[in-house]
């Protein structure tokens, strides 16, 4: 039994990164994914299907989490026999808006909150539980996310833009902004008193002026020691991890 294209398409999303490049960012990722969605047009409409696969793996960038909404979209645009310059309008058009949304959302919100949240709870002993919590909780919302993405994508297709303002997503941005403030403000606490436990004073001050080396290096140091600025990073926190043993 063959599997829907559209399946297909779901799987594909979660390696839309593996060709990630400077040139079209996602856009290899995302011609990918799509070919699924376009299979169809190979027998009913080939030059239009030749067309669709080049446009479907120019330059697109978003956040990978809700490349789905452009993904179906953009399908369904090409389906139902939209004009390539609109279509290539609309790969345009959404990039900045599912870039910001998802960074947001994403990288600004709901990896800071669930990390935070896994450190305190490393800190007051739930060892290797909490990482997988974070594992389990980060990739449900993920494969959640993706899931929902591309059903409402496809459905949409040029009215995607619309769909996303009327929906949870605009909404879920602003809200977990101050939950990943309130779990790092937590962890922070914990977390220095679980590293700390048992250092000397004499440790202590040295982690400090490493610390501050660093950030005068960085500061004035010029572009001339950039080598020397990573590698002081490096030192530090091997430095620190070995006076944690002290």
């Amino acid at each position: 039994m063959s599997v829907p294209g559209w399946a297909r398409a779901f799987l594909r999303l979660f390696a839309i990164q593996g060709d990630w490049n400077y040139e079209r960012m996602l856009g290899i990722g995302m011609g990918y994914a799509a070919e699924p969605l376009l299979d169809e047009l190979r027998t009913r409409d080939p030059a239009r299907h030749t067309a669709a696969v080049v446009r479907s793996a120019e330059f697109f960038n978003c956040n990978p989490n809700l490349a789905g909404l452009a993904l179906g979209a953009l399908a369904r645009a090409e389906r139902d026999g939209v004009p390539g310059e609109q279509v290539s309008r609309l790969r345009i058009a959404l990039c900045g808006p599912l870039g910001a949304i998802g960074d947001r959302l994403f990288w600004a919100g709901v990896v800071p909150a669930l990390s935070a949240l896994a450190i305190a709870a490393v800190a007051l002993g739930a060892s290797v539980w909490a990482v997988a919590g974070f594992l389990v909780a980060y990739n449900a919302l993920r494969i959640g996310t993706a899931w929902w993405s591309l059903r409402t994508g496809l459905r949409e297709g040029l009215q995607v833009g619309g769909a996303v303002g009327r929906s949870w997503l605009p909404r879920a941005a602003e809200r977990v902004g101050p939950v990943a403030g309130f779990a790092v403000g937590l962890a922070v606490p914990l977390a220095g008193r679980w590293l700390l436990a048992g250092v000397k004073p004499s440790a202590m001050v040295l982690a400090v002026f490493l610390a501050a080396g660093g950030v005068v290096l960085s500061r004035w140091g010029g572009t001339h020691y950039s080598a020397v600025r990573y590698a002081l990073i490096v030192l530090i926190l091997l430095g620190a991890g070995g006076m944690v043993m002290l």
